[in-house]
């Protein structure tokens, strides 16, 4: 890797390039590859030069709020799927996986039989 290399990608048209990969959706992995160094390398940088960190971010946060946009959409749409999502995510207090019985802030309202005789037993 040639000292330097770096430099290319703090300039405006580099910083516009890597804004725009990462709004195409592609990872810092692939990212990387297309700048010629290792992933290892794209993170040091990161670190060290908050303009490529920043131009990354801003294009991830871009396909972000996409993505919301059309989870949202889908899930008004009244995709089953898309709306358990919103709301396991949105609004955890309220729509989880934990069943009521193992909350410890439930009053209660479940009642679970563990010991079920058998049909065929005769007392």
């Amino acid at each position: 890797m040639a000292k330097g290399k770096y430099q290319k990608w703090l300039e405006p048209e580099g910083l516009l390039l890597l804004e725009g990969w990462a709004r195409d959706g592609l990872t810092d992995d692939e990212i990387a590859k297309k700048i010629g160094c290792s992933a290892s390398t794209l993170y040091d940088w990161k670190s060290k030069y908050p303009e490529i960190s920043e131009a990354l971010k801003k294009g991830k946060e871009v396909v972000d709020y996409q993505v919301e946009n059309a989870l949202l959409t889908s899930a008004l749409g009244g995709n089953t799927t898309a709306q358990i999502f919103w709301l396991k995510n949105r609004r955890p207090d309220r729509w989880r996986d934990r069943p009521e019985r193992d909350r410890p802030e439930s009053g209660g309202g479940v009642t679970i039989v563990d010991d079920i005789p058998d049909a065929d037993k005769v007392d």
